[in-house]
């Protein structure tokens, strides 16, 4: 071994030797090594063993005498430096005062009874006044609060949707009429020209429709947690709280009346549902919930203007629960790119628009920040990655040229997640990238959207997300080539999986009781659910009752 004659500071050469017998034969192993060793140990064994091909019956002699050749040396360097410290110190090359300086703000900075406190943050400050009125008195007044918010941003959205759609009419019109002189007075040339002021006349009103709600919604979030923090601080100085209880319990009536004046109550759509209860386990069994709903999946996230008192009493439950330890998760399956631009990704976006968060960031704000990890994140991997060459000679896989083409791209099977406080049901939303090959019967168990699915359980079980709900089939719509046997081969896979990670549940989380909603689209008939309702108890060996509802 040869060593580099530049050392740096503080560094110094020692020769290790090593006597071992093999057969009637003595060797020595001589390695000089520099100190400190800048390797662990156990790696510099290996090395040694596989540099040097020392027998592997002496490997256990060789790491320990290496082990007590590296603490001897290090320990006689370091009393050889205290030694000259020392030196320094009495010949007075070292100011005490600096030294002892040094030393007091090193301990203070390392030991923990000289932390200083955490700053309190508003955010916490906000969720814990919160998770204090939401269950007080005052619960029906802050959710008829955010009501009447809702239902402004509802009416501003309304006028939006009504300019757009008459600005779009007009521009029809106008565009038939060119269309029709088109080579008499008018070219080609003169088409493009309409069609982009027709553009341009649509983005123009587009943002500035953007702007206003961006305005109207972050007044009501600063309105709103003024109100919260105010209400809280009236509830803790006052003496009299029955008369503060008083005007919490009247409030109500006004705002719920302002917001459901003169309109009739929202008649909630058939739902058609079957609920179980199953234990599962080896030796100690852990009961879990279970329901085949056939929903639209954004039924879980909309609210409704006038609505049933069902509707109020879940979205109590849902605020209820906003910060504890039993929230509510949501798969959405989404394409490769995040963004909210297009397919079920825009629907979402709209429900999420339609009412302010007053907790989170909006979801704008989330996908931002979910971009930049993205990019983030394959920087480190394609830096981590060790033979990017093989790779690119064997041609890669063609899920990895899409990354490497669009690194702000996720994989199928990867997902992210957004946090949500203004959604009816829904506390946490896993965005599942998924691709077309889901709309094939030919997925096996180890395809990435159902790997994805148990990596999204696993999550729920590390973050206190106690209800998820997954969609059956892997898609939200319906189409042709999906018969019966395509959807009862899917839904028995999709069982079947979701039975084994939640097997693997007791490792995770210690055995915590859940519910899992199995969703199926709307699309799918009476008799094609019924059969995916006989298929579920056969899969799980449902032991217990199952009820069977429809809600109306």
């Amino acid at each position: 071994m040869k060593t580099s004659r530049s050392k740096a500071s503080g560094t110094a050469d020692r020769e290790f030797v090593f006597e071992f017998k093999a057969g009637k034969n003595i060797c020595v192993l001589r390695v000089p090594l520099q100190l400190p060793v800048q390797l662990n140990i156990r790696d510099l064994h290996g090395r040694l063993m596989l540099l040097h091909k020392i027998p592997c019956y002496i490997e256990d002699e060789l790491k320990a005498a290496l082990s007590a050749f590296m603490e001897e040396q290090s320990g006689l360097d370091f009393d050889r430096e205290a030694e000259l410290a020392l030196q320094r110190l009495a010949c007075g090359a070292v100011d005490v005062n600096q030294l002892t300086s040094a030393w007091a703000a090193s301990y203070t900075q390392t030991s923990l009874e000289h932390a200083r406190p955490e700053e309190p943050s508003w955010d916490e400050d906000f969720a814990d006044v919160y998770h204090e009125l939401i269950h007080s008195p005052a619960s029906d007044t802050l959710l008829n609060l955010e009501h009447s918010y809702f239902v402004s941003v509802s009416e501003l959205i309304s006028e939006r949707d009504v300019e757009l759609s008459k600005l779009q009419e007009r521009q029809a019109a106008e565009m038939d009429k060119v269309m029709h002189e088109l080579g008499n007075t008018l070219s080609d040339h003169d088409v493009n020209a309409v069609a982009s002021q027709h553009f341009d006349a649509q983005q123009v009103l587009e943002n500035r429709w953007a702007s206003e709600l961006k305005q109207v919604t972050a007044i009501q979030k600063q309105e709103y947690q003024d109100w919260v923090i105010k209400l809280h601080q009236d509830l803790q100085k006052s003496n009299n709280s029955s008369q503060i209880n008083e005007e919490i319990k009247v409030q109500p009536g006004r705002l719920a009346e302002a917001a459901d004046g003169g309109c009739r109550p929202f008649e909630e759509q058939p739902l058609l549902e079957e609920s179980f209860t199953i234990h599962l386990g080896a030796q100690l069994k852990t009961m879990h919930n279970l329901r085949l709903v056939r929903t639209d999946v954004l039924d879980f996230c909309k609210h409704r203007r006038h609505s049933s008192s069902g509707a109020k009493l879940r979205r109590l439950q849902t605020a209820l629960s906003l910060y504890s330890s039993s929230l509510c998760g949501l798969v959405l399956l989404v394409d490769n790119r995040v963004n909210s631009y297009s397919g079920i990704k825009r629907d979402f976006a709209t429900v999420a628009k339609e009412c302010t968060d007053f907790h989170f960031l909006s979801l704008e704000q989330q996908l931002e920040e979910v971009q930049q990890a993205v990019l983030y994140a394959r920087v480190q991997r394609c830096s981590k990655q060790k033979q990017p060459a093989e790779n690119q000679k064997n041609g890669g896989d063609d899920k990895s040229k899409t990354a490497e083409r669009n690194p702000s791209n996720i994989l199928p099977g990867e997902f992210y997640i957004s946090r949500h406080s203004n959604l009816s049901e829904v506390h946490v939303v896993f965005h599942l990238c998924v691709d077309d090959n889901l709309r094939s019967g030919s997925i096996t168990a180890r395809d990435p959207a159902i790997m994805g699915l148990r990596n999204i359980l696993k999550v729920c079980c590390t973050h206190d997300v106690t209800t998820v709900t997954v969609p059956l089939l892997l898609v939200h719509d319906m189409s042709e080539e999906m018969t019966i046997p395509w959807c009862l081969k899917r839904a028995e896979l999709v069982f079947k999986c979701v039975k084994g990670f939640m097997m693997e549940m007791a490792s995770w989380d210690g055995g915590i009781s859940r519910t899992v909603q199995f969703l199926v689209p709307k699309s799918i008939s009476e008799e094609m659910f019924y059969q995916l309702s006989n298929m579920l108890p056969q899969i799980f060996r449902v032991s217990s009752t199952l009820t069977l509802t429809s809600k109306h």
